[in-house]
């Protein structure tokens, strides 16, 4: 597909504010001032830019408990991103979420998942929403590797498949299932090639080129949207940090991470190509950086300034009509 030049640079920007986000999420979980958990995804910018460059505000996004960027990608208000890592009130959540079950309705974003595989059924329910109301809105759902052999994965395929829901199943394959190699554990080579066993698309693309994901996933989109049924798009890409924030990392050697950093960084390939083009300057790209770098300690400032959520208020927020 065509992507203007200021596309290009608010992809770009879009990669730059998950890596400056989540960079400063490990630093203040470091700091232990973040409660609970955090994954990280640093390295996967391009998946999460390219995907939703394509999606409206009212198409559905549900991901997994490494979802930040994703949330961002969509159109998520960092301060109240933070406020809610903080487990502040003015957090998306009120406090109660955290990074693990962070939702934002307004943008469609259903939520970040504790449970490996969950995203899939609330695609497939937010999928037949769709067609039974008739609208022309698609749902996307995110997940790992590791998510791709559990159950909810072959079963949320087959429905939306038989039903030809509009949804798109989009594998970020990080080369991990947690601990574990995928390419130990991936029967058949690639989470793409299990889409003929659906009769449905599949397709595997380089995931730290945000152009090929974008094309990809404008493909697989405009299929859905179109009636014609779902897709799986696996985006090819790597993580730097561990699984989890303090994750030892005893499965893969510091070489193989420095190298992958070194050599296949998305937002250094991205920005490489754009100086090339004369779309990007040098100027221009350091003010990038300093507006994303001001976003940033507002937000965190906004989060870290919230009111904690009161004890009453852990009894609210249970049922849709209390």
């Amino acid at each position: 597909m065509q992507t203007t030049n200021d596309e290009k640079l608010k992809l770009l920007e879009t990669m730059l504010t998950i890596r400056a986000f989540e960079e400063k999420a490990g630093e203040l979980f470091q700091k232990n001032m973040i409660p609970g958990f955090i994954h990280l995804s640093i390295g996967q910018e391009a998946s999460a830019a390219g995907t939703c460059s394509v999606l409206r505000t009212d198409d559905y996004l549900a991901t997994t408990h490494r979802g930040h960027g994703h949330m961002i990608a969509k159109g998520a208000d960092l301060r109240r991103m933070f406020a809610e890592l903080f487990g502040r009130s003015t957090g998306y959540c009120r406090g109660k979420g955290g990074s693990m079950h962070i939702a934002d309705f307004s943008t469609g974003f259903l939520g970040a998942n504790g449970v490996v595989g969950g995203g899939f059924p609330l695609i497939v329910g937010a999928g037949l929403s769709i067609k039974l109301r008739n609208s022309d809105q698609v749902g996307v759902v995110f997940f790992g590797d590791g998510a791709a052999n559990r159950g909810t994965f072959h079963e949320a395929c087959n429905m939306a498949a038989v039903f030809k829901l509009p949804v798109v199943f989009v594998c970020e394959n990080n080369r991990y299932a947690s601990t574990t190699p995928a390419d130990n554990m991936l029967a058949g080579g690639s989470v793409a090639g299990r889409a003929c066993a659906y009769g449905i698309p599949g397709v595997s693309v380089d995931g730290n080129d945000v152009l090929a994901v974008r094309a990809a996933a404008a493909e697989a989109v405009a299929r859905a949207r179109g009636g014609k049924g779902p897709s799986i798009l696996e985006n090819r890409t790597y993580r730097y940090r561990g699984h989890y924030e303090g994750d030892p990392q005893k499965y893969r050697s510091k070489d193989e991470i420095q190298s992958a950093a070194e050599t296949d960084d998305p937002i250094e390939r991205f920005r490489r190509r754009l100086l090339s083009e004369d779309v990007l300057t040098e100027d221009l790209e350091k003010r990038l950086h300093k507006e994303i770098a001001a976003r940033i300690e507002a937000a965190v400032q906004f989060g870290l300034e919230a009111p904690e959520p009161q004890p009453a208020e852990a009894f609210e927020d249970l049922y849709v009509n209390p």
